[in-house]
């Protein structure tokens, strides 16, 4: 008996030393969220992309530290987070939002043995990063696009209002793709003259709402109502535009509203609800959780495309947009082919001639757009209204 617990020890060591087959390690990952992680919005999503990875890889666990912004924790900075984190284990370390971009950068480099991911933020793209932290990002400007289409598919007044959040590079390229998706549907599918489509942006000051700090989206998504506005798109983390559309229906409006970032936005909302384009986390981050399980993870810029085949799909798509019940079977028809252009690269809506607010050149006649000029775009488009930087 002893000479064969040998032998199968033995051969247990022989396996250990062929490369490739030495056994996994468990992996932590340490996950930082600006919002709460049931704000059925971004944070949300990203927190459950965590869940994912824990539901379909073996050994990894993930621990969190959610509402990480001056409002709800004043004075905390990322460092500090990021040394609780670590303290507790974590070998990899999310970091959820844009305005994280600096203080994840720091905490990089303080602990050079863990591997960090930024969502958002271009550090790796940049040339600033050092070697143990990398960016990855959704294209959700597609998604942006879909929502937008489906705005000017629906609207009966031609006036589409977006509540924004702050203003930066991000948002401005989410807007403007959900701006050129709606000039597409409004004068390509309903053959209307783009004069007649306002599209205006209000913006709140952050992410979401800070009382005494921001503006309160709940009245900014009522005053553009009011306003005449009869399809409202969030670019917002929390869902104040739906909660305000349902209370100018049940008023007697004719409203509609798109959510933003969850997949769930629109369940129980009604048929005010016309669809939400939202993030999938799940399989972005369980591709670099094995990367890094392995050790194979190289410092490195990820901006990942929808899975075409199925936008929808949960264990391929990074981004999607899930259909509302207020979607009638005529828009979503029409907005079936309009994905189809899209993935198939038929249709490229950030083609010239493009010119920013101002009038000045974005994009020349027929010249198509790089990722870096999508990406650090500098104001909104021209035809649309709002601010294109903070006053």
């Amino acid at each position: 008996m002893l000479k064969f617990r040998m032998l199968i020890a033995s051969a247990i060591m022989a396996l250990l030393l062929i490369p490739g087959l030495a056994m996994a390690k468990d992996l932590t990952i340490g996950l930082i969220l600006v919002g709460p992680y049931n704000d059925k919005g971004y944070s949300q999503a990203q927190y459950e992309g965590g869940k994912y990875v824990e539901k379909m890889m073996p050994g990894a666990k993930m621990i969190y530290l959610d509402k990480v912004n001056p409002a709800d924790r004043p004075g905390l900075t990322i460092p500090q987070v990021v040394d609780d984190l670590v303290e507790k284990g974590a070998d990899m370390i999310i970091a959820g939002s844009d305005d994280m971009k600096d203080g994840i950068l720091e905490a990089a480099m303080m602990h050079p043995d863990t591997t960090f991911i930024h969502i958002s933020g271009d550090a790796a793209w940049s040339g600033k990063a050092p070697e143990n932290l990398g960016n990855t990002f959704s294209r959700m400007e597609y998604s942006k696009m879909m929502a937008g289409f489906t705005a000017a598919m629906t609207s009966q007044t031609g006036k589409i209002g977006v509540v924004g959040p702050l203003i930066n590079e991000e948002t401005r390229r989410l807007m403007a793709s959900a701006y050129l998706g709606a000039k597409y549907a409004w004068t390509q599918v309903r053959g209307k003259d783009a004069k007649d489509l306002s599209f205006n942006v209000k913006w709140i000051g952050f992410w979401f709402n800070i009382p005494g700090v921001t503006a309160d989206p709940t009245q900014v998504a009522g005053s553009l109502y009011d306003s005449g506005y009869d399809v409202l798109i969030s670019g917002i983390d929390t869902p104040e535009v739906v909660t305000v559309a349902k209370q100018r229906k049940e008023a007697g409006k004719n409203v509609w509203a798109l959510p933003y970032d969850y997949e769930k936005g629109c369940e129980g909302q009604g048929n005010i609800c016309l669809g939400v384009p939202y993030f999938n986390w799940g399989p972005t981050m369980l591709d670099l959780a094995k990367e890094v399980q392995a050790g194979t993870y190289k410092s490195r810029f990820d901006w990942k495309a929808p899975y075409w085949a199925d936008i929808n799909n949960h264990d391929k798509s990074p981004v999607g947009f899930m259909p509302g019940e207020g979607m009638t079977p005529e828009v979503k028809a029409e907005l079936d082919k309009f994905v189809a252009k899209i993935g198939s690269g038929e249709l490229e809506l950030f083609t010239g001639p493009l010119n920013y607010q101002d009038g000045t050149v974005f994009l020349k006649a027929g010249e198509k757009a790089t990722d870096k000029q999508i990406w650090y775009m500098h104001q909104l488009l021209e035809g649309m209204e709002g601010l294109s930087s903070p006053q």
